[in-house]
């Protein structure tokens, strides 16, 4: 393969992709180059930094200014195949410590560590919410644990605004989503608690106010874990699911190894989530008057059978135009709802080969990752799990049928050591194929005092995408830091300097996050999308799909998803050596299509939904 040309890795050149390093290429980049610094320069109007808007008012595309060099702290080293994933977390100044009890004697301890990306600023640059949570021991003794908000400065750092915008103590935090749920088009932030939920409103001057109360959710009160915003009746008014764990209570809880369940290897453990009784869901209609219904029973997703639910995630998995919603529930069968058109949705997860693995055994069901990795339009599914167990894959063969393809996808065999937690497809490699990410971690610190393959801390894993419906481990092969062993749970992705790559932040139980970014490797085009909607505003559940040559893509705009985390609203695509994307359809909330041909590469484009 020939080698990449690269400058600094915010160095991101439009143009530029694989040439021959002889003399004569030599010249003719250095005065390609040049030529297009200068139209950069002019349609910038001079400004040294990556995202100038510059709007075309007929038709309702804003385009940004190619990614230029302002946002990056570190230099890369160059590799011929794959970019390196570089622990960049020292140079953002980000300070963060998430808390946690050092024998994790109660499963309340072990679960949370959700983390979101959210432009609350509405400047086109991604903050970071970290969620805290107290042990046991700090909850009875009335301490707080304090969540942290991280304002993005455009220049590879970040300041810490939580005090200012006012959202540093939720609760005991597990997780947290993103949306706009009065369609004042500014994000606002859903915080799940053990212990029920609290919504932030957006004021849109850089801070939030707890409307829990007022917007009626302050009824929920057990323990809330995966949360997610969609428009299930397409009235275009954003509702919400919150999924639930166990029905634990501090003053009654379950003695460190006092049951059969309560035992690992021979050793004493945290009790549950077995032997423990489950906690019903939720399913909160919007009104559209800054308040919500509860109707879960009404719409049959209440959960009559208490399992342990942990993620949930909105998507449309049968391109029929109505949204599904899918749930995992830790050692018990997942819930696929479909939307039967009417309010009600019918839970048909055994059906579509979802609820359980290809042997029909349940799993832990932690993380859930949507993708089309195999470019057929449809959204396949990934869910992570307990060791001993594997990541499962399905992929969805259409008409809500899928098929666990772990193990003939390669994903499967080296999983099975592992506990995951968050988990994304995303292209690490801009070559426009989604790849697959997942953190680790165990539940037992107990597990390093005994000889066994598991331990307290693991190592990330990277599976590229061979475009044959298999994947390939590169664990090892993108640099040391995703083989630090961390306790890591929750996972978001987004381009966080604006420099048309995307950024991964991990949520580590134990201690501060990692923050990792693709560095070196070859210099593939890429294209990223903005929707802003008339009535659902942030554009929840909107696809976009580019078409650029042979390469035919398809993303979606997701509210929660990973495990208990929010990633970039923003769509993004790699486009290997194409220089520009041929055709562009956005299919709106409300089931209209517009199409937009011939956009430039490397760029950011915000799209406007027609009125």
């Amino acid at each position: 393969m020939k080698k990449a040309l690269l400058g600094s890795r915010g160095d991101r050149r439009s143009k530029l992709t694989k040439y021959a390093l002889n003399a004569k290429a030599v010249f003719y980049l250095v005065l390609i180059f040049a030529l297009r610094l200068t139209l950069a320069l002019a349609q910038v109007s001079g400004s040294p930094s990556s995202g100038i808007a510059i709007h075309d008012s007929e038709s309702g595309v804003q385009k940004s200014a190619t990614a230029t060099a302002s946002a990056e702290p570190t230099t890369p080293q160059a590799s011929d195949q794959w970019p390196q994933l570089v622990d960049i977390t020292a140079s953002t100044g980000i300070k963060f410590e998430h808390l946690s009890s050092p024998e994790q004697k109660y499963i309340v301890e072990s679960m949370s560590g959700g983390v979101a990306l959210i432009d609350y600023d509405r400047d086109g640059w991604a903050d970071i919410y970290f969620t805290n949570a107290q042990s046991v021991e700090m909850a009875l003794a009335g301490t707080k644990a304090r969540s942290a908000l991280y304002h993005n400065n455009h220049d590879g750092t970040f300041t810490d605004v939580t005090d200012k915008a006012g959202v540093g103590y939720p609760c005991w935090a597990m997780g947290a989503a993103v949306g706009d749920y009065n369609n004042d088009g500014w994000p606002d932030l859903l915080v799940t608690c053990f212990g029920g939920v609290v919504l932030y409103r957006n004021n849109g001057d850089g801070t939030f106010t707890d409307v829990t109360k007022q917007t009626g959710l302050s009824n929920d009160s057990g323990w809330a874990t995966g949360a997610a915003f969609g428009d299930y009746d397409n009235d275009g008014w954003v509702d919400l699911f919150v999924s639930h764990y166990v029905d634990l209570n501090l003053s009654n809880l379950p003695a460190f190894g006092s049951m059969k369940t309560c035992k690992y290897h021979g050793i004493d453990v945290q009790c549950g989530p077995r032997g423990l009784k489950g906690s019903p869901d939720n399913l909160y209609h919007n009104n559209g008057d800054g308040t919500f219904t509860d109707v879960s029973k009404k719409a049959g997703v209440d959960d009559p059978q208490n399992r342990f639910g942990l993620t949930a995630v909105w998507s449309d998995f049968s391109n029929d135009g109505r949204l599904n919603l899918l749930v995992t529930n830790d050692g018990q069968p997942n819930y696929l709802y479909r939307n039967d058109g009417d309010g009600h949705f019918t839970d048909i997860a055994f059906m579509a080969g979802v609820a359980v693995n290809q042997d029909g055994a349940e799993q832990a069901n932690m993380g859930l990752a949507l993708g089309d990795y195999q470019h057929t339009g449809l959204f396949s599914v990934a869910i992570t799990h307990f060791n001993d167990e594997y990541m499962a894959l399905f992929r969805n063969d259409g008409k809500m049928n899928f098929t666990d393809v772990s193990y003939a996808s390669g994903i499967a065999p080296a999983t099975t050591a592992y506990v995951g937690w968050g988990d994304a497809f995303f292209d690490f490699d801009n070559d426009g194929w989604p790849d697959l990410f997942l953190v680790n971690g165990h539940v037992y610190p107990q597990v390093d005092g005994i000889n066994i393959a598991a331990k307290y801390h693991e190592p990330a894993l990277l599976f590229l995408n061979q475009r044959n419906g298999t994947f390939k481990n590169i664990s090892k092969l993108v640099g040391p830091a995703i083989q630090t062993p961390q306790v890591s749970r929750g996972v978001a992705i987004g381009d966080l300097f604006n420099n048309g790559r995307l950024d991964v932040v991990i949520e580590n139980l134990t201690g501060g996050p990692t923050i990792l970014q693709p560095q070196g490797g070859p210099a593939n085009h890429w294209i990223t999308f903005a929707l802003e909607g008339t009535s659902n505003r942030l554009a929840l559940n909107a696809r976009v799909k580019t078409t650029a040559g042979d390469l035919v893509q398809t993303g979606e705009i997701l509210s929660g998803g990973s495990y208990l985390s929010q990633s970039d609203l923003r769509v993004h695509f790699g486009l290997g050596n194409k220089e520009h994307v041929d055709k562009v359809e956005i299919l709106w909330p409300n089931g209209k299509t517009e199409v937009r041909t011939n956009l430039a590469a490397d760029h950011f484009y915000t799209v406007k939904e027609p009125q």
